[in-house]
């Protein structure tokens, strides 16, 4: 017996494998889903020879598909934007691959900047991404003099994008506006 502890491991530790989780082959968390951003994030192999500009439209295209979860590749030059818009009721996490991109929401402007990706938020000076729940209402845009990668992840899938009319931050959220007619 040791004498620093009271706790003993009778048998093969080995034996203990049916104890331990099995990892998962698909993100079912929050932090499963920023973790899988991250990770597609740093490996630019995955989606940098992907990205095309497109200067009457922002280009998009689905990378990657999941149970439930959809990923996609954004490019945005600059004076792009998004609209004011929501995601429905997907949950999402958004990150900036390449350049900077601008945030808005009622509560304010945000710079979400790309090569943060990893990097602790006292040690950066602008945001690498949002982590959003449905319903959650902003605008992205690229107001900088450079194109900018974005990378976005949706759970549920994305199926709807309600536009929103704008509005000033006193005022009351207004009705969803039908997205085929905006």
């Amino acid at each position: 017996m040791n004498s620093d502890s009271d706790l003993q491991i009778a048998g093969d530790i080995l034996e203990v494998q049916h104890l331990l989780q099995t990892p998962r082959e698909h993100p079912a968390t929050v932090a499963e889903f920023v973790g899988l951003a991250r990770t597609i994030a740093a490996d630019r192999s995955q989606w940098e020879h992907l990205v095309r500009y497109d200067a009457t439209t922002r280009w998009y295209h689905r990378l990657r598909t999941g149970p439930g979860y959809e990923v996609w590749l954004l490019s945005w030059v600059p004076g792009q934007g998004s609209g004011l818009h929501d995601h429905g009721p997907s949950s999402g996490v958004l990150t900036v691959l390449d350049g900077t991109l601008t945030e808005r929401t009622e509560r304010g402007t945000r710079a979400l900047a790309a090569g943060a990706v990893g990097v602790p938020p006292l040690e950066r000076s602008r945001e690498w991404g949002r982590v959003f729940a449905p319903g959650y209402v902003h605008e992205v845009v690229n107001d900088t003099l450079e194109p900018a990668v974005s990378l976005h992840v949706y759970y549920p899938g994305l199926t709807e994008m309600p536009m929103h009319a704008a509005r000033c931050a006193a005022s009351a959220a207004p009705d969803p506006v039908d997205a085929a007619t905006a």
